[in-house]
This record gives structure tokens, sequence and C-alpha cells, in this order.
């Protein structure tokens, strides 16, 4: 595969040689702008469509990952949300009235002070709640 060119004018990697040229082709730098970490995916998503990759290419890949990781962790974070917020989410994108849930947990009571915050989920309803909605007990924590 020959080395193209994207529509930015940047060269997209075919078959390098060696990491060298892999920068030559498309300088890694410091991702500024939505514009800048597009341009990098697509180098990235055209190494790995490759598959099996060199050394080199792999050490190229993993600099181009780091970038991206930056960028986002800076411009794109995610919040932490507590357990109790993950279980509304649940029941609202299930279409899962409070009632029905109440029903299928079994203590109206207190899964109505856990989710107004009043009280916190014990490990074992956790575990409960994981196996009902078929998620790692790690999504509640």
């Amino acid at each position: 595969m020959q080395n193209t060119t994207n529509k930015t004018g940047n060269k997209i990697p075919g078959t390098p040689k060696s990491y060298l040229q892999l920068i030559q082709d498309f300088s890694p730098r410091k991702i500024n702008s939505e514009e800048e970490l597009d341009q990098t995916q697509v180098i990235i998503d055209t190494l790995l469509d490759r598959g099996k990759l060199t050394q080199d290419e792999r050490d190229y890949l993993h600099l181009l990952g780091l970038l991206v990781t930056e960028y986002e962790e800076v411009h794109h974070s995610i919040p932490d949300i507590s357990g109790i917020e993950v279980l509304k989410t649940l029941l609202e994108e299930r279409n899962i009235e409070l009632e029905q849930f109440i029903l299928i947990s079994g203590n109206e009571v207190r899964f109505k002070d856990i989710l107004q915050h009043y009280q916190n989920m014990t490990v074992s309803e956790i575990e409960q709640l994981a196996n009902f909605f078929q998620i790692p007990v790690t999504c509640f924590f």
C-alpha cells in the first residue's frame, strides 16, 4: 500500500518501513483542536486496520494514543457518577417504573431512600442490582 494524502494534506502511512518514516508522514504533536484530534484518529485507525504491526508501528501508535488520551482527558472528561445515578439511568433507559422495580426488589422504603440519596447501597444490594441488570458490580462503585 502506498502513502496517500488525506483531505487536510497530511500523509497517511501505508506501509512504512521505520519509526522515522512514520514521523515524517505524520508528525506527532500535542493535539489542540477537534480537527487535530480527527486527523490523529485517522492515522490511528489506518494503523489498526493494517492488523499485524511492526515494533516501530506499535511504538508510534502508542505515542499517538497518549496524545489522544491527553487531549480527551482535558476536553472530553467524563464526570464520576455515583452508583445511585447509575441505577437511576438504568431504570430510565430500560423504561422501568419505580413501582415495577420496587416489586422486583421487594423493599419499597429502602430503595426509595437510596434513590433519594438518604442511604447508600450495601454490597449485597449492589450485587443484586448488577445481577438484575446483568452488568458488572463495578458499575455501581
